[in-house]
């Protein structure tokens, strides 16, 4: 792409050459149907330095939000699963990043990008909506730390992280976000199954119980928790719509190939009018996802990403969602069968489209951006 400067187009080369050599078909399927996590590939590539390259370089990155997608992109259009699970593995970091103390940040930010720690965000919780507004998690201070009580739902990593980044109210009216080491005394986890998508990554339910943590794990000030959480909410949907937009052109990849192969009527299907169209609509959305993505990604970099990040994960969403079921039906009954790749990249796509609160979350963000937020005093009119 001419949008890429020599080593970019460089760091985008090594990820797909790594993503071929590594991301193995059969055992993608078999780790996606296991809900393993892709211990081996995540340390590989922890190793080869293609995790938290939007870090600082001090802690094991250097580069941009920018690199960072368009290694995610390459990663998922090779297999999305695995793609999803190696993104996710680093799941709330970001909050570390921005809102972390030094001495904090330099124990557990390296361990991130060198694929030694899983991270975690376990923000959500049972009955409560995406206000948090009765977020029923607490912590109180103790001396020189806080005692963490509550239960958090649908966290990803959340049975196999090292540390939890944990959203809960430590006073009237007040959020704060603290990182709880995973080995702490009082927590429990529980696997909640096998979901729609992104099997590889699992999904837990996690409870504290007097969970005492120092006080120095604290990220920020008491009460900036959900001023933290907006922050990472543009960080992950940068990512995660680079993400979306892999997943969309791995679609699009095995769909051309199919159609190019496929035979009906005595020539290939490719040749037909109708899947002629259908493929360039498809290429369309890609190519349209991409730019948004990388226009996002450029602008976040350069920290004037205004609306852009909750742009670019509405469009690549359904670019994801959108191409990938136009390929499960250009493969007919074959799409729809768990052997077949197209199947799992539609599963994955819709998985990716419902984080972050989903299409409404974001659709709410450039709304109240663009003509306000709604104040519920707005009066009706009479007609």
């Amino acid at each position: 792409m001419t949008d890429l400067d020599r080593s970019q187009q460089e760091i985008r080369k090594a990820a797909r050459d790594f993503a071929k050599g590594e991301f193995d078909r059969d055992q993608a399927l078999e780790l996606e149907r296991d809900g393993i996590f892709p211990a081996k590939i995540w340390a590989k590539a922890g190793e080869l330095g293609f995790l938290g390259l939007h870090l600082p370089e001090i802690y094991g990155g250097g580069l941009g939000f920018f690199e960072a997608a368009l290694v995610t992109e390459a990663f998922c259009r090779q297999e999305s699963t695995t793609g999803c699970a190696l993104l996710l593995a680093g799941s709330g970091a970001e909050c570390l990043w921005r809102s972390g103390g030094k001495a904090l940040k330099a124990r557990y930010l390296p361990a991130v990008a060198q694929a030694r720690l899983r991270t975690a965000a376990a923000f959500i919780e049972p009955g409560v909506g995406p206000g948090f507004s009765s977020l029923q998690t607490t912590a109180r201070r103790e001396g020189d730390a806080w005692i963490v009580d509550g239960e958090k739902i649908h966290v990803l990593n959340g049975t196999g992280a090292g540390l939890y980044f944990v959203l809960c109210r430590t006073g009237e009216g007040q959020v704060s976000m603290l990182a709880v080491d995973g080995d702490s005394a009082g927590i429990a986890r529980e696997d909640q199954g096998p979901r729609l998508g992104a099997n590889m990554s699992g999904s837990g339910r996690v409870r504290f119980t007097g969970v005492r943590v120092p006080d120095g794990h604290l990220l920020g000030m008491p009460g900036e928790g959900l001023a933290q959480l907006t922050r990472f909410n543009d960080d992950a949907a940068v990512l995660l719509a680079a993400a979306a937009t892999g997943i969309a052109a791995g679609a699009l990849d095995r769909a051309q190939a199919y159609v190019q192969e496929r035979a009906a009527f005595g020539r290939k299907i490719g040749a037909f009018e109708i899947i002629r169209d259908k493929i360039a609509e498809m290429t369309a959305q890609v190519e349209s996802a991409r730019a948004t993505v990388r226009q996002a990604a450029r602008r976040h970099d350069a920290g004037k990403s205004g609306t852009l990040p909750a742009v670019a994960k509405l469009v690549a969403d359904r670019a994801a969602v959108a191409v990938a079921d136009q390929a499960v039906q250009l493969y007919g009954g074959y799409g729809y069968m768990r052997e077949s790749e197209v199947e799992r990249f539609y599963r994955d796509a819709k998985a990716l489209q419902l984080m972050l609160g989903g299409p409404g979350a974001m659709k709410n963000k450039i709304a109240d951006a663009t003509i306000g937020r709604k104040t519920g005093k707005e009066e009706s009119k009479k007609v």
